[in-house]
Parts: C-alpha cells; sequence; structure tokens
C-alpha cells in the first residue's frame, strides 16, 4: 500500500522563527510576521500585485502594472489584458507556484474589479488563493 509522504519546507521547521512580513502593516510594533512559507508567499502575491511598474526605487520593472489598465473603461478586453499581465508575472517572478485558476470579475457601471487567484505551491502542493478588489 503506498502513502504520499507530507513535504514541509525547511523554514517551516522552525516555530518561532518569521520568514516574512504579513501585509496590512498595522501590528503592535508596525509589521506582523508571517511564520509559515505559505503565508509569506501570499503576502508577497499581494504585495506584488498591488505594486506599479516604476514604484520601487532602483527596480523599475518589479511590480504587476495592473492598476495602469484599471483606469480603461472595464471591458472583456481590459480583463483579458489583466490575466495576461498576471499570468505572465508570476511565471516570471513566482517560479515556485502553478497557477490553477484567475477569475477576473468586472462591474463597468461602479468601476470594480475583482480579482481571485487559485494557486499551488509546487514543492509542497498547498493550494491557497487570493482576492483582491480594485475600485476607481
Amino acid at each position: 500500500m503506498a502513502f504520499e509522504t507530507k513535504k514541509i519546507n525547511p523554514l517551516d521547521l522552525q516555530p518561532r522563527k518569521a520568514v516574512g512580513v504579513a501585509l496590512p502593516f498595522s501590528g503592535k510594533a508596525v509589521f506582523n510576521s508571517t511564520y509559515e512559507t505559505k503565508e509569506a508567499i501570499k503576502a508577497n502575491l499581494i504585495n506584488y500585485i498591488l505594486t506599479g511598474k516604476g514604484e520601487r526605487y532602483h527596480n523599475p520593472t518589479f511590480g504587476s502594472g495592473i492598476r495602469n489598465l484599471l483606469f480603461e473603461n472595464i471591458n472583456r478586453d481590459n480583463l483579458s489584458d489583466l490575466e495576461f499581465l498576471v499570468r505572465d508575472a508570476i511565471e516570471r517572478y513566482f517560479p515556485k507556484l502553478e497557477i490553477l485558476n484567475i477569475d477576473l470579475q468586472g462591474a463597468p457601471d461602479s468601476n470594480l474589479v475583482s480579482f481571485t487567484l487559485n494557486f499551488r505551491l509546487i514543492d509542497t502542493q498547498i493550494e491557497d488563493e487570493i482576492t483582491i478588489n480594485f475600485e476607481q
């Protein structure tokens, strides 16, 4: 009888050692720490998606640039451009993630775009999702 062993990231083996910083920055000591790689990658994804190109000093190519497309009229073409931007960026900057699903819902009357990304960590097979709502 075969069984599948659970893979654990080596960074997660030290329970009191922080591996990242959580969003938002509203903790008691300004930063809330993350103690698992899953939480750290999720915070890094949100940070990347919300950062515009050219916004980071000395790293002008970092950031998704999604907000630039959100000031256009919301239609199916814009939503497909957004999906392409996100897929390309995740493949380039997050090689240990596998995209399971990207769901972009636009509400043109209220200038709202809802973005949901389902992903899997390739090494550990842990699945998670993030949801971000953009309003103009």
